[in-house]
């Protein structure tokens, strides 16, 4: 089935990013896929050059953001497309983020030294471009450092170790998430203002790769339509098919958008390329519903 939609990237202006924006214009370009949305971590930079790369190549591009914010309790990250990326809100959102995140890594250093460890803020340093340390630097770091070769806690994120697939944000999920030891916490918006300021900036709010923010809790995706979020992006290199078909019912019961993504971050997700999205339905039928909701 062909393949050629993949709405959920991210670029170096994510933290866990590895490409620049253009690179991913043209991996997108070289994987066949025609329509794109780099979606960064609470940040609208790569907006622009990506624009302009892919209007070379003939690839439709939709301007995007990853919004992490809070519903019950529960972190969630939210997409937000066609955007209008110049209002200030976004770069405020990006700011108050990053300033909170550069106080939680401090933090994160101690959490992670309990674990057994002794990290250096000049290793992490090596990695970061800006004082903000993530889950996956800690792995990469841990990983690379000879001192932690026959490490226990190690070993399910080493060749063959049943965490190995994308051993560094498998690292990150297993103790830098919410509930986990090394988490720290970060005032986000509610779901409620997310979907306001994606909604009141002309975009699209869209509950990304829900089968990871509510496992277990599936039935709270109900109450998020009821709140307003326009879509779901049912198919997700994430989800099992199970997972993906569970959505996918359900965007279709509620008849909100659906839309695919890779979540490509390049190498804190080697197992994941761009295209690769679980999606089993002919996408000409996402490109349509794009169109309706006058995405493209």
């Amino acid at each position: 089935m062909n393949k050629f939609i993949d709405l959920h990237m991210h670029s170096y202006y994510s933290d866990d990013g590895e490409f620049t924006p253009t690179q991913l214009v043209h991996k997108c370009h070289e994987s066949g896929v025609r329509i794109m949305a780099i979606a960064d971590h609470n940040s609208v930079k790569a907006i622009e050059e990506a624009q302009e790369e892919a209007k070379k190549l003939g690839i439709k591009y939709i301007p995007a953001i990853e919004i992490d914010c809070v519903y019950k309790g529960i972190n969630l990250h939210v997409l937000g497309y066609n955007i209008d990326y110049t209002q200030p809100i976004f770069n405020q959102l990006e700011e108050n983020i990053l300033r909170q995140e550069r106080q939680c890594s401090e933090k994160k250093i101690i959490l992670t030294n309990q674990l057994g460890f002794d990290v250096k803020k000049e290793q992490l340093d090596a990695l970061s471009s800006n004082g903000v340390y993530t889950g996956e630097m800690f792995a990469e770091v841990l990983l690379n450092d000879e001192r932690y070769n026959d490490h226990e806690l190690l070993k399910p994120y080493r060749e063959g170790g049943e965490r190995s697939d994308n051993p560094y944000v498998n690292f990150y999920w297993d103790y830098y998430s919410q509930g986990k030891p090394c988490y720290t916490e970060i005032v986000l918006p509610s779901l409620q203002e997310t979907i306001e300021i994606i909604q009141k900036n002309g975009g699209v709010s869209v509950l990304a790769h829900p089968g990871n923010n509510l496992k277990g809790k599936y039935e709270v995706f109900d109450e998020m339509v009821a709140i307003g979020i326009q879509g779901v992006e049912a198919f997700s290199n994430y989800h099992s098919e199970e997972v993906n078909r569970y959505f996918y019912t359900k965007a279709n019961e509620f008849n909100v958008l659906v839309t695919c993504g890779s979540d490509y971050h390049g190498k804190t997700k080697p197992a994941i390329r761009i295209g690769e999205t679980g999606c089993f339905i002919d996408e000409h039928e996402i490109e349509e519903q794009l169109k309706e909701n006058h995405l493209i």
